[in-house]
């Protein structure tokens, strides 16, 4: 589905509220991701716990991955309960208090991963790679430059 864009010059465009395009956006790309792990019946940060989870087996705590995860949250989330409900469906085990996923975890991840990218893929039609590197690099440096960690999570 490619979207037209009405073309502007330069000057104006250069004036436009940088903050409003980007709370749209991020607004548009989360609700796009939010619904989209709704149909697994996660939420974002089942899915943050099911990567970290999948990424290092054994390695994170609870204490440890609600750290890291914590500052992405917007959603006052209280992470015992997610990692609780994974561990209920059979897709999260803790043993000596690190989690890792199961099997069963890892292919509900794969499903929902599968379902993100068809959103990544979306927001991304009609963008070069090129284009789109340029514009994660100007917004972390408007983060960097209003004081926040421009590095990538």
């Amino acid at each position: 589905m490619s979207v037209t864009l009405k073309e502007y010059p330069p000057e104006q465009l250069a004036a436009q509220p940088i903050g409003a395009w980007t709370g749209t956006a991020g607004r548009l790309v989360v609700g796009a991701l939010r619904e989209q792990l709704a149909v697994e019946g996660l939420t974002q940060p089942h899915w943050w716990t099911l990567n970290h989870a999948a990424g290092a087996p054994g390695r994170w705590t609870r204490a440890e991955l609600t750290e890291r995860l914590a500052p992405w949250d917007d959603q006052g989330t209280d992470f015992d309960a997610v990692y609780d409900d994974l561990a209920a469906r059979g897709w999260l085990v803790e043993e000596a208090g690190r989690m890792t996923l199961t099997e069963q975890g890892e292919a509900g991840r794969l499903r929902a991963r599968e379902r993100n990218l068809r959103v990544h893929r979306q927001a991304h039609e009609g963008i070069d790679t090129a284009d789109f590197v340029t514009a994660v690099n100007v917004l972390r440096r408007i983060v960097a430059n209003l004081g926040g960690n421009g590095d990538l999570p």
